[in-house]
This record gives C-alpha cells, sequence and structure tokens, in this order.
C-alpha cells in the first residue's frame, strides 16, 4: 500500500484526501496538524462571534470524515523536520513517520510586526483561527473599545464579528483605504463609508508607533485609548519545512501546476504555496479557498498515480460587511470600463482581447459570468462584450458556447 502524508488539515489538505481517494481507495493516509480541531472553514469565525453560526456548522466536511477516508489524523501534532532524503517527517514529540508521498498544506501565520510597548499592552489578539476567536470572544464585554490594526479583509472580518458585542471599534491602517489588496480608490471609498454608517472609526495613512498599556501612539501623533487590542497587519507563509530540507521557496513554496515541489515526492498546496495567476502571468501566493482547494485536489490526485494540473488560479475574493457584498478577481490591468451610485460599483478591466479582473460591490448578480471570462480566456470579440458590461448573461455568448454551458454540446 502507498503510504501519504500531510502536513495541515484546512481546504488544501481535506482537496488532498479526496483526490487521492479518487484514484487510490485502499492507500494508507496520515494526516497531522498542530491544531487540534477537526477541519472547518476558517473564514467563519467572524460569523461564529456574530452569533450566525456554531462550530458544529463551521466544519467544513463531517464528523465521519476522517474514518470514511481512512485517515490517521493526528491533530494537535506539530511536524518540526522534513526529511527528503529518509522521506519521513518529525513531530515535536520526537516520532519519525515515514511517507512515500507528502503534501506540504501548512497556511499561513500572522504576521506580528515589531512595535515598541506591544509587550505592555494586556490583551492583545490576532484573527486567524478557531482558537484566536475563542480567546478574543473570552475578553469582549459591551463596555470593550476595541483597537484593530489592519484594515485588510482579517481586520474588518474581525471587526463586522464583534462590532454588537462592544462598545467601540476603532480601525488604523498605513495605507490611505481599506482593503488595499482587492480594491482600487473608488471601491475603498465605498466600503469605508458603508462601514463608518456601521459605527466603525478610521484611523487611515497612520500606524501605532508605540504601546503603553491600553493607549496607543499613532505615527501622526494622535493617541487612541482601548482595552482590546487586535493585530491584522497581514500573514506570513509557513514555508520553513521546505525551505530547511532545500526546497525552492519564493515568496511560497515554489509548485508547478501538478503541485510538485523541486523535492522528490513532495508536494505542496494552499496558502503557503504559489500558484501561476493566469490574469497577470505571474506566480504569487494566492490566499483563496477555492484555489487552496483545487492545488490540494490536483496534488492528491498526482500524489496516487493520476494526472490532473490546475492552470486556472486567478485571485479572487467573495466577501461581504454587514450586508454589503463585494466580489473581486483577477488583476487590474488593461482599459476599463465603469458604473457606480452610492452603494453599487462595477469595473472591469480587459486588455489583449480579454477580461483580465473586476471589481463590484452590491450588485454582485452572475459575478461568476465574468470569473469564467477570465478563467477560460474566452476571447471578448466572441462575446457581445457591451452586452455583458451592462448585464452579463449566457445570452451575450455564442451559440455553441451556450450549448457547451447547458450541457447539450460536447467540447
Amino acid at each position: 500500500m502507498a503510504k501519504y502524508v500531510i502536513i495541515g488539515n484546512s481546504t488544501a489538505a481535506i482537496g488532498c484526501v479526496e483526490g487521492i481517494r479518487s484514484k487510490d481507495k485502499d492507500g494508507e493516509i496520515v494526516l497531522i496538524a498542530s491544531e487540534n480541531h477537526h477541519t472547518y472553514a476558517r473564514p467563519l469565525i467572524s460569523y461564529l462571534l456574530q452569533g450566525k453560526t456554531d462550530e458544529e456548522r463551521m466544519k467544513y466536511r463531517p464528523d465521519s470524515f476522517y474514518e470514511e477516508n481512512h485517515v490517521t489524523a493526528k491533530l494537535g501534532e506539530t511536524v518540526t523536520k522534513l526529511d527528503p532524503e529518509k522521506k519521513n517527517v518529525t513531530l515535536k514529540s520526537g516520532e519519525e513517520i515515514p511517507y512515500e508521498k507528502l503534501l506540504v498544506a501548512t497556511g499561513s501565520t500572522p504576521f506580528v510586526p515589531p512595535m515598541e510597548g506591544l509587550d505592555t499592552v494586556p490583551e492583545k489578539f490576532t484573527f486567524m483561527s478557531l482558537d484566536d476567536a475563542h480567546a478574543l470572544e473570552s475578553v469582549l464585554t459591551k463596555d470593550s473599545r476595541v483597537l484593530i490594526i489592519g484594515a485588510g479583509l482579517i481586520g474588518l472580518k474581525c471587526a463586522e464579528g464583534i462590532k454588537e458585542r462592544v462598545k467601540s471599534i476603532t480601525v488604523v491602517d498605513l495605507a490611505d483605504r481599506v482593503l488595499p489588496s482587492i480594491l482600487d480608490e473608488t471601491g475603498s471609498a465605498i466600503v469605508k463609508d458603508f462601514l463608518e454608517k456601521q459605527g466603525i472609526e478610521f484611523h487611515l495613512g497612520d500606524t501605532a508607533a508605540k504601546f503603553a498599556g491600553t493607549t496607543a501612539t499613532l505615527k501622526s501623533g494622535l493617541t487612541v485609548d482601548f482595552d482590546v487590542l487586535v493585530i491584522a497587519v497581514g500573514v506570513r507563509p509557513n514555508t520553513s519545512l521546505v525551505k530547511d530540507a532545500g526546497g525552492e521557496v519564493r515568496r511560497g513554496i515554489a509548485a508547478d501546476d501538478t503541485g510538485k515541489t523541486t523535492l522528490p515526492d513532495v508536494y505542496a498546496a494552499g496558502d503557503c504555496a504559489e500558484s501561476f495567476d493566469i490574469s497577470a502571468g505571474v506566480n504569487r501566493v494566492l490566499a483563496l479557498l477555492p484555489n487552496a482547494y483545487m492545488q490540494g485536489n490536483t496534488a492528491g490526485i498526482n500524489m496516487a498515480g493520476g494526472k490532473a494540473s490546475f492552470d486556472q488560479a486567478i485571485p479572487m475574493n467573495a466577501i461581504g460587511f454587514f450586508g454589503l457584498p463585494i466580489i473581486t478577481a483577477g488583476s487590474y490591468d488593461g482599459e476599463t470600463y465603469e458604473k457606480k451610485d452610492d452603494r453599487n460599483y462595477k469595473i472591469l478591466y480587459y486588455r489583449d482581447n480579454l477580461l483580465k479582473g473586476y471589481i463590484l460591490t452590491g450588485n454582485v448578480e452572475r459575478a461568476g459570468i465574468y470569473t469564467a471570462l477570465i478563467r477560460e480566456k474566452i476571447p471578448l470579440d466572441t462575446v457581445d462584450f457591451e452586452l455583458l458590461c451592462e448585464s452579463p448573461g449566457l445570452m451575450a455568448f455564442s451559440q455553441k458556447y451556450r450549448l457547451q454551458k447547458l450541457g447539450g454540446l460536447q467540447s
């Protein structure tokens, strides 16, 4: 029997298990993860604090998943070393586990920058895991004044999750706009205005210079008093296992479209690994749930002797804040089509006869049409692009394409 070892227990790891089992029903699978939790959907931790979900509904797969897929799950265990010559991994306990094929799906870790006086802050947290959410929840009261460092996805989802449980929320970010990694200035302004109407205060283009207990002094000289601090400035891919073993690591672990790394029989997937972004034509880390699953699933199929490749990776985010939906995808480069009002914003980026990216806020209906144009690299001169800009729908596509999508024609 083949012996597969998977390091990780999130989206990419689960995709790998299912990829392996699609080709190999009997090979032994050992899954190792530092968190002592059944696999769960990380993006839902803010909804847990809001009371919109519970831990049972957060589970990414049923309780029976490991047993049904004949997986030995070593939860609460940490891998400290990968030896590609001996083909084994070493746990913190000293136990060595051999492998024939290995997937590294170690995810990422919150980045906490050095900040003067941070050690004097009594209640400080990150916001990436279920344990983080529980720790934060344990100190919140109706009188809590919360300071969040970071106006990106993690910081703003935290703000949404705790808004009704605290007295006030102040968000500080060095960038001059909210969600700077996924929104342009126009989209960011719409979202910021909407969030301010929910009672969230922002100090943008500023940063915490130093802390003294429960007072933060910003670079601008402004002081902010708080009770609870959340640090959400970004994440770092967990690449050290592969790097220390001699594998190629750039921003993330270098892996091809089959999931293979530069180490023999070692694959990588998820937030720790790079993908080829077809919208921008570059390799980069795409820390996104759908990409993580597809990377992991592809790796699993190949680990089990099948043939698969994942060559449609693009940046994509589908999120919402206090009822305002936002969907973004691709790269923001080229000519544009733009339409907006106070809440709804649409901008499409296109060049070289291809749609390259888009930003939608408010009305996000049929965003999948735009995503398909990007992923499938459909030439714009084969569709009614003017119609698609105004009202995305299958009628803007050729009859052949419509028949393919509706199941009436085999490609």
